[in-house]
């Protein structure tokens, strides 16, 4: 099986990025968006297409063609009393806190979700999508959750997570089934 991930079109500059955020698209995500189409098209054959929950990922798909059913499992990290602010709000409001965060990743302490449980969930995404050694599945969602897959796939280190770049508009395919997947580059 193919399952291939797409990054949702961003909804803000890299500096107004919030956790949890859930805003629609930005004027620059739609452009962006419009100049991908004709290289994203042909994914919206794939037999299975969903997207996360988030008005970007929905607008996202629905723009390149794939109809997405939303997987509540594709959502990003639950960052707790966090979502809505920025990484820079806080840092400068817990600066202890988003150590331990980024050292650690069984904490949460923001209340939400551990990096582990992420990864783990997304995982469990993964393994559950139906086995055909032929079939193809399509996922636009978050980079993080993105950033999450490729862990899981790989079986790296949990603090990898952190130093795994995944932009707007990005295109990764693992391939495999239940635990035994292989990041799928080209």
């Amino acid at each position: 099986m193919l399952v291939t991930l797409i990054a949702a079109a961003r909804s803000s500059t890299l500096l107004d990025a919030r956790f949890g955020d859930d805003r629609p698209l930005d004027t620059a995500g739609w452009r962006e968006l419009e100049r991908a189409i004709p290289a994203l098209l042909p994914l919206a054959a794939a037999e299975l297409r969903y997207c996360s929950p988030t008005p970007g990922s929905r607008q996202t798909g629905e723009a390149i063609g794939l109809a997405p059913l939303a997987q509540p499992a594709l959502r990003d990290c639950d960052m707790g009393r966090w979502s809505g602010l920025t990484l820079q709000e806080v840092t400068a409001r817990e600066p202890g806190a988003v150590d331990v965060w980024l050292s650690d990743p069984r904490s949460a302490p923001h209340g939400g979700e551990p990096l582990l449980s992420f990864v783990a969930r997304v995982g469990g995404w993964l393994d559950t999508r139906p086995i055909d050694d032929d079939g193809r599945v399509v996922a636009v969602t978050e980079p993080s959750v993105i950033r999450a897959a490729m862990l899981y796939a790989l079986k790296a280190p949990p603090l990898s997570y952190w130093r795994t770049e995944v932009h707007p508009l990005s295109v990764v395919s693992l391939s495999g089934g239940r635990g035994r997947w292989s990041l799928r580059l080209g």
